[in-house]
């Protein structure tokens, strides 16, 4: 296993406060939360980031996020909840062990929304998309 923070927790080195586990997954709070409940939802085996996690978990993965999802929201009454994974550090991702953030959500919470912007016209669109599509022809 890896030597990152989320090995160190799951090897219990260092304490957590978990909220839900498998033989597969692990969720826990996270120490420094963007709202009350912010919990991350880790594979308990190191994987970097989401292109290295197999096909097989993702699905364990994924039912460990709604369920634990679904717990948040009733817990801290949010009315909303973000489900957000960084990958790569231009992504934002800080620890490389794969992971993802369960952040409740409450109408005026004065969290910062993603800023959309646009592209500069419909043909930088157009071959954008071109280029996405012939990269998954190609793969």
């Amino acid at each position: 296993m890896q030597e990152c923070i989320f090995c160190r927790i799951l090897r219990g080195e260092v304490p957590c406060e978990k909220v839900y586990a498998t033989s597969n997954v692990l969720a826990f709070l996270d120490v420094a939360p963007i709202s009350a409940g912010h919990t991350l939802v880790v594979p308990a085996h190191h994987y970097p980031t989401l292109w290295e996690v197999p096909d097989d978990l993702a699905t364990e993965l994924h039912k460990a996020l709604r369920v634990v999802g679904d717990a948040i929201l009733k817990a801290v009454q949010a009315s909303g909840l973000n489900v957000v994974m960084n990958n790569f550090a231009s992504a934002g991702q800080v620890v490389p062990h794969a992971h993802w953030h369960l952040i409740p959500r409450h109408e005026g919470d004065n969290l910062i929304h993603v800023v959309q912007g646009q592209y500069g016209s419909d043909q930088e669109m157009q071959n954008t998309a071109q280029d996405i599509r012939r990269q998954l022809s190609s793969g």
